[in-house]
Formats: C-alpha cells, structure tokens, sequence
C-alpha cells in the first residue's frame, strides 16, 4: 500500500548539517516558556514563472501562503515566537540569496527561513533555506518539487524540517487528524468520519451520518482506518480505505465489539469484545480473518494498544476492584497492573516513541489528560476539565491530542465537544480548529519521511 496519498518529488540540494557549529538549540523536553525568536521571510517569486502559471491562485499568493503555514505550525508548536513581517528589513529575494544578518539580529531574531517559488516543467518548485543569524551562516537548503495544489502540504513538510534541524527531534505537522465530526442537539447527535491536516485546512467526510461512528484508527500507512460503527443497533468493526473510499465490515460478532486499533505492523486488530456479560481482549488477522483470543479474566478488559515494538499491550481492566491500566506481552502473558494513584484510570495509548503512555483519568469528579512511565512511574497529570478523553499521540510523541466536552443544562442546551493539544510538558494547551463539534481523534503518523 502506498504511504502517501499525494505525491512530492524532493530534491536535496544542500545539506548542511553542522549542528556543532550552530548557536541555535531549542530544547523541548521541559516547558519552554521563552520561545525561540525566528523570522519567516515571504517566499519571493521568480518573475519569469509569473507568466507561466495558470491557476486561480497567483503564484505570488502561494509563496505569501506557504511563509503562512510555516509561520502558523511554528507558532503553534508553543516553541518559536514567529516576528511580524513588519519589522523585517532586507527584502525575500535578497534575503534568499545572502542575509544581512546585523539586519535580521537587530530585531532580535536567532533564525531565518527564506525561499522562493519557481515554475519548472510545469511543476510548482518552493526552494527554503534556514540561517542561523547568531552563528552568521545557513544551516539547511531543500528544494520541494509537486503539482500546484499540494502548496499547503510542501509548508507543512517545511515546517518538520525547521523543527527537527532546531529541536533535533521529528516533526509532527505533515499529517493528518482522522476524528468524529459532530453536529445537532446533545440528545440526537449526528456523526460522521472526518479527515483533516493537523492544522485544521482540507476538511473531508467519509462518511455520510447515516449511522453512528465511534473510535476511528489509522493503520501504520494512513491509507486505511478502522473504525466502529452501528447497524440496526449492532456495532461493527469497519475497515476504510481513505483514498478509493471503499469500505468493509471486519466480522460480525454476537455481542458487543469496543476500541479497535491497528497492530503496529498493520496486519491485524486488536479490540475488546463482550459476551455473556464479560469484555475480554481479542485480536484479528486481517488476511486469515482468523480470531485469537488474548485475556480471559471474569473482569472487563477493555482499550487495547500495543507498544511500538508490537512486544506488549496496555489495557484498563477492573480486574483488581476498580479500574486500572494493565499492562501485558502482545499473546496475554505476563498481565502487570501499573497504575496504583487515585481515580479510575482509561483510554490508555502508548507513545510511538515507546517510554510513555497516556490515559485519561477520573478523580473527585474531574478528567484529567495524563501520561506515565511503562512501568507505572512517573505520573503526570497535564490537565483538567469537566469532561475529556481520548489522548492521541502526535508521530513524534511530543504533543497529545484529545477531545473535550463542556456541560449542557437541564434543556440540553450549552453542550459542545471539541478537540485540543497540549504539550507533553503540560504547556501549549490549545483548541484544534474544526468545522464542526468532534471527539474521539487519531493522529496519523508522518506522510512524508
């Protein structure tokens, strides 16, 4: 299965990786309250592809946006401070070809990003480079060639190029957010499947709202997600292909199936299913459809998600009195309980990065959003409101995404469910713009490596 669903020829023109050289360090494992100064010069144009460009938008107009999306992601990451244009002192074309850098130090900026936008072959060709002003040299130049319309995509992928060559860790901003689009009144919700960038832009519905849909996942290639859904009162395990739109039913089960997700290889699902009155853990292969069977506890064994590796499985289950995550290996043995602090513990989700996992957590009438160590360890609690749920983990296990919930009256009235992020650090908590009401987000992994 292709990775991407829209293709992006780059080409590496230079490369400089000379971190030990470089004055600028960004360090994002602890709140940054002082973001970094930088400035996003506008793309300049190459005058000679003016004429050549045929399109509604004008090519200068997609070099201005570009610099938009670039600007808006690292705003948005809580970790750069983007200075206004205003203040900026040396024209683009200028800039992209040698910076002034005594200009660009006296409004305080420690990094530039400049570039242009060209016609070649018919093709839409953005050229960036990024300088380090305090150290008076560049440190990356890549050129992006793709069709015209795919001019948001090659910002965001600017974008994780910035924050990995400053961060030293991969971005997060070449994805998309798969989550539950909700509209009417609390008591007749109407929810369909939609699909977005991170940011909020290119909105799409996948699916009609005929029926309710619950809990959407990507697989490790974001062409496919699984989902539950309701037919004739019955929840169905669906699989869906993004990209042709063709849609099938996982299995019929008798009882009651919950939470399905992809193993981290894609060949099978891992869900709860409840019988007789029990829910235990079950995974399907998706090519044999055959059906194994991992916990066997007269508890209820719930919220399956496998560790990065695929070695291990975290759970909640009230197996000890009340409920818990678990922990156990990828064929049911070894069942270790990690969460021992107060409140019932949910929705656990392991970190791609594999030292983490998040869960959702109810005290003293209060959720909380919060992540601890595999081991139990280490538990934070990164926020608190009347009702959220659900975390997500960003591809680089840096930021969570999640949906929250605000009370209605007596009437029904006031209700609304919205997603948010916050850092991993616990700064950064914002809401996520969607076109309408949503819950229960999936973050994808990077579209572009």
């Amino acid at each position: 299965m292709r990775k991407v669903i829209f293709l992006i020829y780059v080409s590496l023109f230079i490369f400089n990786w000379e971190k030990a050289w470089s004055l600028i360090e960004v360090d994002i494992t602890r709140g940054n309250l002082n973001p970094l100064p930088l400035a996003v010069s506008p793309l300049s144009v190459d005058q000679n592809s003016k004429e050549k460009f045929k399109d509604s938008l004008k090519l200068e107009d997609i070099g201005a946006e570009i610099s938009k999306v670039v600007e808006n992601n690292l705003r948005q990451s809580g970790l750069f401070n983007p200075l206004d244009s205003k203040a900026f002192l040396q024209k683009p074309d200028i800039a992209h070809v040698k910076p002034r850098f005594e200009d660009w130090a006296l409004i305080k900026a420690q990094a530039l990003i400049t570039g242009d936008v060209k016609i070649v072959d018919e093709k839409l060709r953005v050229e960036f480079r990024l300088w380090d002003i305090l150290a008076g040299k560049e440190i990356m130049a890549l050129a992006f060639t793709t069709v015209s319309e795919n001019w948001r995509r090659v910002g965001h992928i600017i974008t994780d190029k910035v924050y990995q060559r400053l961060t030293g860790e991969k971005g997060y901003f070449d994805t998309r957010i798969i989550y539950v689009a909700e509209e009417g009144p609390k008591t007749s919700r109407i929810k369909k499947l939609a699909i977005m960038d991170q940011d909020g832009f290119n909105t799409k519905y996948l699916t009609l709202g005929n029926e309710l849909v619950l809990t959407p996942r990507f697989n490790p290639t974001n062409q496919m997600v699984t989902y539950l859904s309701y037919f004739k009162n019955l929840p169905r395990v669906y699989l869906l292909d993004i990209e042709t739109g063709i849609q099938e039913v996982v299995g019929d089960f008798p009882g009651m199936t919950f939470a399905p997700r992809f193993s981290p290889d894609g060949k099978k699902i891992i869900m709860s299913f409840a019988k007789d009155g029990n829910s235990d853990i079950y995974t399907m292969d998706l090519e044999s459809r055959e059906v194994e069977k991992i916990t066997n506890h007269p508890s209820i064994d719930t919220s399956p998600s496998y560790s990065p590796d695929g070695k291990y499985i975290c759970f909640n289950s009230d197996r000890s009195g009340y409920q818990q995550i678990y922990v156990m290996r990828s064929d049911g043995s070894k069942v270790k309980r990690i969460s021992f602090g107060n409140g019932l513990y949910g929705t656990p989700v392991w970190s791609p990065r594999g030292d983490l996992i998040a869960f959702t957590k109810l005290h003293k009438g209060k959720f909380y959003i919060g992540v601890m160590r595999t081991d139990g360890t280490g538990e934070r609690l990164l926020t608190e409101n009347y009702y959220q749920e659900a975390p997500s983990w960003s591809p680089n296990g840096r930021v969570l995404i999640f949906y929250r919930e605000t009370k209605s009256d007596s009437a029904g009235k006031g209700f609304s469910a919205k997603l948010w992020s916050i850092d991993l650090t616990g700064y950064n908590e914002r809401m996520v713009k969607t076109e309408t009401d949503a819950s229960d987000p999936s973050w994808s992994s990077l579209l572009t490596d």
